[in-house]
């Protein structure tokens, strides 16, 4: 053990503390100085952004100084960390990392680092924008801790295997990757047996890395704690079937970090406790994240990092409100197939239905059943330029909503993480048009 950064990493965990929890107080005071400003369009932020802040960043925190005193196991955000927190891996996930700097408005930077070195940009601005901070040693957090072990999932992507490869290659680290049948329908049980197979071969190769040994009794535990994670953060979406809304698909953007990237964590648990007292005061005093709501409507596709509060100012303006966007359903939906009996057998299926490892009928019938749940005016679809698979079917499903439920929809082009491609006029005017067509 490197002795050195044993105590840095301790010193982290207890000295960092208050410097972090000293952040969230100047937070909650920026939350305070919104609601006196009294905006006469959206109620200030909800206050578990602070916190949510303070508990991502004592996790990037940690990381700084994990070399030597525990494994690192990087992820993708599919993939069953479950096993890698029975091993005690130190997590670190690049997708939310990515997000992060996107939301930083630092994406299209790293993009351009990624690209100068051969890196085409057509590829996904979440994969150039990490690639370009591991290239260029740039990262808003500090220092990345450097993988003992990468893990990867293509129940989200195909572009996701090959930067991640890229991302061992630079590392000389090991990759294992986990393949997902694309599911038509349901999964079958022999595809449940297949990626169960994989996750049980990824067990040895994990335990050599880690120099400890897996119990599954430990692993019991954290499958039943991810559920509950998971469940919770549903719990926390449904809260915006309520009218008004007492938060949007831009709040869920934000702290869905912790279920993403900490999933199974007690602290995580505790978190989204928090966040449902919050909601739940609001929705007692009648308090709606926009204040005159007259729409609600689903978002499709990724956020668009850089622009959330441009989004956020500019919707509500014209009231309509984000109630719900399916992204956000990949971490809760897919629990339910979590089996606390047969925990292995309960993971490999719920990352078998990732909503983008289904078809887009499913995606369809999903987005029309959450039009009926949380009572839906219209559909915002994002036609994200560097996400192809969650894009793909868009012209016909936004046609279907018209056909099926005579909704009004609205296409916007854009891109999750490269703001290059953002063009403001041409969005506003579309956002306006909207408008018109919902009243």
């Amino acid at each position: 053990m490197n002795l050195s950064n044993a105590v840095k990493y301790a010193g982290a965990a207890t000295l960092g503390k208050p410097v972090l929890y000293y952040q969230k107080q100047q937070n909650l005071k920026r939350i305070e100085a919104l609601a006196q400003k009294n905006d006469p369009h959206l109620s200030p932020p909800l206050k578990a952004n602070a916190r949510m802040s303070q508990l991502l960043s004592e996790q990037y925190l940690k990381g700084r100084f994990t070399e030597g005193v525990r494994k690192v196991a990087w992820h993708s955000s599919g993939a069953p960390i479950e096993i890698l927190q029975t091993l005690d891996f130190f997590l670190y996930t690049p997708d939310n990392h990515a997000a992060m700097c996107g939301a930083r408005k630092l994406g299209a930077q790293y993009c351009e680092i990624a690209e100068n070195k051969g890196y085409s940009r057509d590829i996904c601005s979440y994969a150039r924008t990490d690639i370009g901070s591991f290239l260029s040693g740039k990262t808003p957090v500090g220092r990345l801790p450097k993988p003992d072990l990468i893990v990867v999932s293509n129940n989200i992507c195909q572009t996701i295997l090959h930067w991640y490869q890229a991302m061992g290659v630079y590392y000389n680290a090991p990759v294992f990757v986990i393949d997902t049948p694309f599911l038509y329908g349901d999964a079958k049980a022999h595809d449940v047996a297949f990626v169960k197979q994989q996750m049980e071969e990824l067990i040895p190769v994990a335990e050599k890395i880690s120099g400890k040994r897996f119990s599954r009794k430990k692993f019991h535990e954290i499958c039943r704690r991810g559920k509950l994670c998971s469940d919770l953060w549903c719990e926390v979406l449904y809260r915006a079937k309520h009218k008004p809304a007492p938060l949007s698909g831009f709040d869920a953007f934000i702290l869905m970090g912790p279920v993403v990237a900490l999933r199974g964590e007690v602290s995580s648990i505790d978190f989204y406790h928090e966040v449902l007292k919050e909601i739940d005061e609001r929705i007692d005093k009648g308090i709606g994240v926009v204040k005159n709501e007259k729409y609600r409507i689903l978002w499709d596709n990724l956020p668009i990092w850089y622009r959330i509060s441009w989004f956020s100012k500019q919707l509500a303006a014209l009231g309509i409100s984000v109630a719900i966007s399916n992204y956000t359903y990949q971490w809760a939906e897919p629990a339910q197939y979590f089996d606390l009996v047969r925990p292995m057998e309960g993971a490999a299926k719920t990352y078998l239905h990732s909503i983008l490892n289904r078809s887009a009928g499913y995606k369809l019938h999903h987005m029309e059943q959450m039009v009926e749940d949380f009572s839906l005016d219209g559909v915002l679809f994002h036609s994200d330029r560097s996400c192809k698979p969650y894009s793909l079917g868009q012209m016909d499903q936004s046609r279907a909503m018209l056909d099926n439920l005579g909704l009004p929809c609205v296409t916007i082009e854009s891109d999750h993480n490269d703001e290059r491609v953002f063009s403001e006029g041409q969005i506003s005017t579309r956002l306006q048009a909207f408008a018109e067509m919902l009243g």
